[in-house]
Formats: structure tokens, C-alpha cells, sequence
């Protein structure tokens, strides 16, 4: 057994905090001179005008911003993916290398890590993720057990490390502790290189309960969520079971991913994912189902409407040839999306946006494709994932207004590409022709954790990393 030599953490203690912005992006639209005043619980108090600032101001320390926007959430990470990225690009001896080739790596990478491990690569996964713009990460947790199988002592000693992790990064967090139960849809068990995320029900509820627990360790914006893998992993029931464990949290699971998935579905439930679980499941906005990359015309449609969020991840389906969301119809149908950087090869905010409205310029032969008459493309696409973000996390964010969580990044307008620009244009600029090095600041429940482009705790975060891939990398 691993034994974890648990440092209690004290919350942060916030001060009141002041930002002043040239412009920034509030509920009504862009606005010029804008101060932000963040209270003592990191929650935005109050927004005021340029007319209000010399009262408001008081005297107090500002922070100058150049652009101030809502910071959104990175709606599915695999944290531990991390550490894979770079090693999965090279083809074996099978010619047919896929999605399901892939699996295989991964499953054989996992059974190396320890707990340490896991924490510290975490906690550099959340750094970049606050580096990147992203205020919080929707940790979709399904490690949960020794290689093998067998239990820790503590029995949700992985949830605790991703807590941990997260106490170092200081990013909000939305633990997502994950139901695994068989190795596919004829409910055969679970292959070796699955048997760490394996649980029954009861066992689930056990870990979930404590996971839940654990957050206590963290500020008042960490929330937990429920989740089921797939419905390769689960039984028919067990979505009755878990749902019951609380009716107000957020509920994700991976849908509709692959064609052989579609397959295998079909034939032993007798119906399409998509199609048989809104015929057979309360969904309702609640939920975020990931990926949903083969989808038909009218599954799109039945989906747009059930209220719940699609979570995309573009790198990572692109990387594992997944198939491509038909994001246009199911917006133009009133869904709402939510981005997540899933294996997270490459953790890019701008990136994820661009791939996902190139995919669909791509099908279509077009341009502009998410464009509205009335807002650009990257005012739709960052507004459509700000908004799904906090519905998919079950988070009070992504409004610069009075009662939100203050989850705020800031871009710096002294970048050549930004010098000048305003408004839409300056997102568009962003998206399209710039990266991530263009975000100075981002602050995740009033807590400044990227400042001047880097996070406050990168030295100490990187170091522990590349200890750890030093010694992953000479097992591989």
C-alpha cells in the first residue's frame, strides 16, 4: 500500500481585490473602463462604471488590466493523460492503428503510476490549464485502486491526491469521481489494464461519498459531480442508482465517441447511444455528455434539445480520429457546448476554439462558420463555451457581474497581433492568429494565480513533474 503523508493545507485567506480593465466583456457587452472589486469570499461585488471609479477606488490597490474576460472551464480532463503526451504518435505492427490501438498504450502507461505520481502530474496539468485562460478543471477521476485492483487503504486515496493537486494550483475544481463496472456492453470484466477503475455500485457510492468529503480541504467553490464512464461500463440500472446520490449535481459521461462504439451499443441494447439514452434517461440540463462525435441529423436535434451540454474536446478527438461534432446544427438547434482538454496532449484554450470551428469549415467548405450576423466567431464560440462550461461544472461563473465567482483571465493588448484592436476583433485575433501566450492573467475565485503570463508556483510545479517523468520515462 501506498502510504500518503497528508500536508493540511489551510485555505487561502483572500484580501479585497480591485481590477481596473481598459475594456472588458460583461453580460451587456463590451465596456470601456470598468472596475471589478473581488470580495473577501471570490465572488465578484461589484462591477462599476468609469463615471463611479474615483469613489469606489478609495484609495486602494488596482490592478490594470488591458482586456478582462470571463475565464471558462475546462469541462473533461484525464489529468494523468498528461505525461503520454509526444509517446503515442509512432505506429506499430498493426497497420489499422486506432482509437482502440491507442487504449491499449494508455492502459499499459497507467499501471505504472503511483499516487505521488498522479498528484504531481495533476498539478501541472492544472497549472498549464490557468496558464492557458482555463479558471477551472472538471476532473473526470475514473484511476481509483492499486495496479491489479486491489483497494488503498483509503479507499478514495486518488481523489485525494487530485485535491491535493489542486490546493498547489489553486484552480476551481469540479471532481468528477467516475462509475467503471465492466469491460463492455455484454458486462465481460474488466481487461488488466482496466481493473484500476473498476468498482460495483456500493463500492462506488463508498469512494464517491468520501471523495465528497474531501473537498472539504478546499475553498467553498469545489464542487463534486457524478459520473458514469460509458455505456460500455455500466448497466442499465446503475444510472437510477447514481443519479439518487444527489439530484443537484452536475452528471457526465463519455457518448457516442467512436463507430465501433456506435456498434456495440446498438447490437446489444438495440439502440444507438444517443437514441437510447434520451429514450431511456431523465436527462436533462444537469447533464454534459462528452464528445457525441457520431451523432445523426436527428440525435443532433434530440440532444440540442434535452437542456444538456455537449462537452468537446477538438485536439483530442482530432487526435484519436474520433469524427467531427456537427457543432453548427446543434447550436442553430439551441444547444449549448462546453470545451475540455480530455487526454491533454496539448492544453490550449485558443486552440481548442480554433479547431473546432475549423473542423466544421472543413465539412462544409465554408467560412466563418459559427459567425452570426450579430457576433463574430470567436464572440460566439467563447461565449457559447463560457456559458456551457458553468452549467456542464455546476459553477456560479462565466458573467463579470455581482454573485459570479470571480474566474477572470486578462489579455495583454501590448501584443503586436492585439496592439489597437477591440472588441470582437480582438477575440477573433486571439483565436485565430495568436495562442495562449497572449492571456496575462486569470484569476480563479478571486485567487491570481497566473500573473505576467505564468503561474505564481511554476518553478516549484515543473520541477516535481520532471522528477516524476524522469522516472516514468526510463520505465517506458
Amino acid at each position: 500500500m501506498y502510504a500518503h503523508n497528508k500536508v493540511v493545507k489551510l485555505k487561502p485567506v483572500l484580501t479585497m481585490k480591485m481590477i481596473r480593465a481598459t475594456q472588458a466583456l460583461l453580460p451587456e457587452g463590451w465596456t470601456n473602463d470598468v472596475l471589478v472589486s473581488i470580495g473577501t469570499d471570490g465572488r465578484v461585488e461589484s462591477v462599476v462604471r468609469a463615471e463611479d471609479q474615483a469613489t469606489a477606488i478609495n484609495g486602494q490597490d488596482v490592478h490594470c488590466a488591458s482586456t478582462l474576460l470571463p475565464a471558462p472551464v475546462n469541462v473533461h480532463s484525464h489529468a494523468f493523460q498528461r505525461a503520454l503526451a509526444g509517446l503515442t504518435e509512432q505506429r506499430g505492427q498493426d497497420a489499422n492503428d486506432s482509437f482502440w490501438t491507442w487504449r491499449k498504450l494508455m492502459y499499459s502507461f497507467l499501471d505504472k503510476l503511483t499516487p505521488d505520481q498522479i498528484e504531481a502530474i495533476t498539478a501541472f496539468v492544472q497549472m498549464e490549464m490557468l496558464e492557458a485562460g482555463y479558471a477551472t478543471n472538471v476532473e473526470f477521476h475514473y484511476i481509483h485502486h492499486q495496479p491489479g485492483g486491489a483497494e488503498y487503504n483509503n479507499l478514495a486515496e486518488l481523489s485525494e491526491r487530485i485535491v491535493a493537486a489542486t490546493q498547489t494550483s489553486g484552480i476551481g475544481l469540479t471532481l468528477l469521481p467516475v462509475h467503471y463496472q465492466y469491460g463492455g456492453c455484454d458486462q465481460r470484466n474488466l481487461t488488466s489494464g482496466q481493473q484500476r477503475f473498476g468498482n460495483d455500485v456500493d463500492r462506488y457510492v463508498r469512494l464517491w461519498t468520501q471523495a465528497r468529503g474531501m473537498l472539504e480541504q478546499l475553498s467553498n467553490d469545489a464542487r463534486i459531480g457524478i459520473s458514469a464512464h460509458s455505456l460500455r461500463a455500466v448497466d442499465h440500472e446503475s444510472f437510477k442508482s447514481l443519479r439518487s446520490l444527489d439530484q443537484t449535481a452536475p452528471f457526465h459521461m463519455h457518448l457516442a465517441e467512436q463507430k465501433k462504439e456506435v456498434t456495440e451499443v446498438e447490437n446489444a441494447w438495440g439502440a444507438r447511444p444517443v437514441e437510447w439514452l434520451l429514450d431511456n434517461v431523465a436527462v436533462d440540463e444537469k447533464w454534459c455528455l462528452i464528445h457525441c462525435t457520431q451523432m445523426l441529423s436527428h440525435e443532433t436535434s434530440m440532444l440540442a434539445k434535452s437542456g444538456a451540454v455537449a462537452g468537446l474536446c477538438p485536439i483530442t478527438e482530432s487526435s484519436l480520429g474520433d469524427g467531427i461534432f456537427d457543432g453548427i446544427s446543434f447550436l442553430n438547434s439551441g444547444g449549448r457546448i462546453a470545451i475540455g482538454s480530455d487526454s491533454n496532449i496539448r492544453i490550449s484554450l485558443s486552440e481548442e476554439l480554433r479547431t473546432l470551428e475549423y473542423s466544421q469549415r472543413l465539412r462544409d467548405h465554408s467560412r466563418a462558420a459559427f459567425a452570426t450576423e450579430q457576433f463574430s466567431t470567436g464572440r460566439r464560440l467563447l461565449e457559447a463555451v463560457i456559458e456551457g462550461g458553468a452549467q456542464a461544472a455546476g459553477r456560479q461563473t462565466g458573467r463579470i457581474e455581482a454573485g459570479q465567482w470571480a474566474d477572470l483571465m486578462s489579455l495583454d493588448n501590448s501584443h503586436p497581433d492585439l496592439v489597437g484592436v477591440k472588441g470582437d476583433t480582438l477575440l477573433d485575433t486571439f483565436i485565430f492568429a495568436g495562442d495562449d501566450r497572449m492571456i496575462s492573467d486569470v484569476w480563479s475565485a478571486g485567487r491570481h494565480q497566473v500573473v505576467n503570463s505564468q503561474h505564481i508556483n511554476r518553478e516549484s510545479i515543473v520541477r516535481r513533474y520532471l522528477n516524476v517523468m524522469k522516472t516514468l520515462r526510463e520505465d517506458l
